[in-house]
């Protein structure tokens, strides 16, 4: 008896379960750094202020590095710190040879220009791949960035350990922030993807969505993307983390992504679960670039 196409259900991409992979072969090869030339990766992680869920993104950084042996540098500065404090603390990480990734965790307080900070990390340590030069250089054909961002990185990190073939495919982005958006956009074409930008002008997103053989949703929105706008087989990878009011929850809510997982499992080939999916990609990821940060420095 043939199934009936609604009982087809996608091949869920455990994101929890291949950045474990990585967090191990990164570990060894920590351990081999350190045997062969005595020395780590070191990370600085920055944080202004105190909002909860920063600090809940941070903790989870710095424990992560102390699971690989990454040793991390934490610097703590209060919400009221001025530009000037903050870019000298900067300029001091820059310069200090056990650092190897300089992270601050953004969103920064109102008074805090965040390009200028940013803007301040050297190149060489700017393990968020969010320095200008680094994205430029990731839009410019023929021309490699030091760091790729994170979870961008991660989310093509997903696709090529899944055997998700991304040349001559459609992908559509949905979103075109800074962090996600827009580089992933550009790691997409750089991999031979056609690639379409869905926003919040777009016309009708719907009908390019379901053109996709491979959708990364990072817009913010939370279920956003419907079952109907996903074209039967594609790759969904949900970058969205949204907390929607569940009374059932100790928490008072849960997360969701910007894809009606529900609804979209059904029809695509391939879809990662929030949480559980990107979330723990960034973090591998960001452990990946302070090791490749650190390599170009030790042993040379």
């Amino acid at each position: 008896l043939m199934a009936s196409p609604s009982d087809q259900t996608a091949k869920i991409i455990d994101g929890k379960a291949i950045a474990n992979t990585i967090r191990s072969e990164i570990a060894e090869e920590v351990r081999d750094l350190s045997e062969k030339h005595g020395k780590v990766p070191g990370l600085a992680v920055v944080i202004v202020g105190v909002r909860k869920d920063s600090q809940t993104y941070v903790n989870m950084k710095r424990k992560a590095c102390a699971e690989v042996g990454i040793k991390s540098f934490d610097v703590d500065l209060p919400e009221d710190v001025c530009e000037a404090d903050l870019i000298t603390k900067v300029h001091e990480l820059n310069s200090d040879p056990e650092v190897h990734g300089i992270l601050v965790q953004l969103p920064l307080p109102k008074h805090i220009n965040e390009e200028n900070v940013l803007g301040a990390i050297s190149i060489d340590k700017d393990v968020d791949g969010f320095h200008p030069l680094n994205i430029g250089k990731l839009a410019m054909k023929g021309r490699e960035p030091l760091f790729l961002p994170c979870t961008p990185k991660g989310c093509l990190e997903l696709l090529a350990r899944s055997g998700i073939k991304i040349k001559g495919q459609r992908a559509v982005v949905v979103g075109r922030s800074n962090i996600v958006g827009l580089p992933v956009s550009l790691l997409l074409l750089k991999a031979d993807a056609t690639v379409t930008t869905v926003h919040s002008h777009t016309k009708d997103p719907a009908a390019i969505i379901r053109e996709a053989d491979i959708v990364i949703a990072a817009a913010g929105q939370a279920c956003m993307i419907k079952g109907n706008w996903i074209k039967p087989g594609a790759a969904v990878i949900d970058v969205g983390t949204n907390a929607v009011n569940d009374p059932s929850r100790k928490s008072g809510y849960r997360l969701v992504g910007d894809v009606d997982f529900a609804e979209a499992s059904k029809v695509a080939g391939f879809i990662t679960p929030v949480p559980g999916g990107v979330g723990p990609m960034t973090v591998a990821m960001l452990l990946r670039n302070t090791l490749d940060g650190a390599k170009r420095v030790i042993g040379q």
